[in-house]
Parts: structure tokens; C-alpha cells; sequence
């Protein structure tokens, strides 16, 4: 059986509890994951935790996390631990620690108009085994406005800005923001994507929940891919001051 852990907690108004509930809930589907969902940091200082896990699904907004606890994280998932996550329950989580950031490629900025934005996600086709089955789809919720990572491989997107939105940003050029995308830190998979201010989202549009599904099965491969091409971390390794 494959080993899952799913951490929850920080700000409740992107409600941890319900999503961590759901993502377990997709991987449990599927008969051969067991799922574990824990509501402390402090897991994340165990080695002999991490080094058991296939997948590391993140639902923290906010909050901070010690050098040790993101070091433990990083290093596992360089050696093949497959980490996950949507909304801010990843890439708004910690928001003072650029390390985490470089690791999981973006980091939330704004959502213009708040919530209930009604904006169309596009797939793009072609990018990755994720998206097989997929296709361009309309939601109500917040449009998130990151700032990402060029490295990572972009999945869908959504089109910035609308003009019925208004902000200091609409000056700008219409740009396509990542909505969903992959990247690789050392051996490991990363999987993100930004839909799930609310788990209501997942019910709205079944096409979100098979993103976030295949997204997150995709990411808890990683392990076995390591040990079937027997990949080692040592191009990686550098003791010099990354941060």
C-alpha cells in the first residue's frame, strides 16, 4: 500500500478539515493508498514519518514553519516523496519562507474582486498525463493572481484581467495566469492548483475534482518512479548558503 499523509490546519476560512476529508477520500478510492491526516506541524520533524510517505498533500494557509520542519520536507521530497496541494492551502502557506516558495513554484498575491468571480480555466492540452480527459471549464470563486516560478509546467490557466474587475492591475497587458502546474524538486513531483477557496468547488465542477485527483496521484507516484529508474540525490547536493 502506498502512505499518504495529509497535513491540515492554519486559517479555517479555506476550510482544512472539509478539503483534507475530500483528498483523502480520492486517494483512498482507488484501493491501494492508506491515508493518514494529521492537524500538526510537528509531523513534519519526523523522519521516520516522511521517510515512509509517497505523498505529502499540504492544506495550511498561512502560518509559519520552522527551518527544520521545511528542511525535513525538502529533502524528502528531493529524494522522491511526491508533495500536493491546492489554493492557499499550499502556495499561500508560510508566506515568509521564500524556500518553501522555490519548492513548490508560486506563491499568492491577490484575488481582484474577492470571491464569487465567475472566470473559465484552460487546459492545456498536451502538457501532461494530469490533464488527460480534461477540458476548458467556468467556475465561481476567487481567481488567483500568483506569482510563479518560469520552471514550472503549466497545466491550465486563466486569462488576467477582466475588465469588470476593477483594480490598480487592469492597466496591464492581458496575461494567462498558471492555474494548475507541475514541477520537479530533486527526484520528487509537485503537483499544484489553485481552485478550492471553498470544498464546495470540488462538488461545483466535476472537472476540478478529476484536476485535483489526477493531480495528486500523478504527484504519489513519484517514490515508486525513483526506485524503478534507482535515482540517487547526489547532483543535488550543496552545502553552500541557499537562502
Amino acid at each position: 500500500m502506498k502512505q499518504a499523509l495529509i497535513i491540515q490546519g492554519g486559517w479555517d476560512g479555506h476550510e482544512p478539515k472539509l478539503t483534507s476529508h475530500r483528498f483523502a477520500t480520492m486517494l483512498r478510492e482507488e484501493g491501494d493508498w492508506e491515508v493518514r491526516i494529521e492537524d500538526s506541524l510537528t509531523y513534519l520533524e519526523k523522519e521516520e514519518h516522511l521517510a515512509s510517505i509517497d505523498l505529502l498533500v499540504m492544506c495550511w494557509t498561512m502560518g509559519k514553519i520552522s527551518a527544520e520542519q521545511r528542511e525535513n520536507v525538502s529533502k524528502h521530497v528531493g529524494k522522491g516523496m511526491g508533495l500536493a496541494g491546492a489554493h492557499g492551502g499550499m502556495c499561500d502557506a508560510f508566506r515568509e519562507d521564500t524556500e518553501w516558495q522555490f519548492m513548490t513554484g508560486g506563491q499568492w498575491v491577490s484575488h481582484p474582486g474577492g470571491d464569487g468571480i465567475h472566470y473559465t480555466v484552460h487546459i492545456n492540452h498536451g502538457s501532461s498525463p494530469i490533464i488527460a480527459g480534461l477540458s476548458d471549464f467556468s467556475v465561481s470563486s476567487e481567481q488567483y493572481y500568483l506569482h510563479v516560478d518560469p520552471a514550472i509546467e503549466i497545466l491550465a490557466t486563466t486569462r488576467f484581467p477582466h475588465d469588470d474587475v476593477p483594480y490598480y492591475h487592469i492597466s496591464n497587458k492581458p496575461i494567462d495566469m498558471p492555474v494548475a502546474w507541475t514541477k520537479f524538486w530533486g527526484n520528487g513531483r509537485i503537483f499544484y492548483q489553485s481552485l478550492g477557496h471553498q470544498d464546495r468547488i470540488f462538488d461545483e465542477s466535476p472537472m476540478a475534482h478529476k484536476l485535483m485527483k489526477q493531480g495528486l496521484l500523478w504527484a504519489g507516484e513519484s517514490k515508486r518512479e525513483v526506485e524503478r529508474l534507482q535515482l540517487t540525490t547526489e547532483r543535488f547536493e550543496n552545502d553552500a548558503k541557499m537562502y
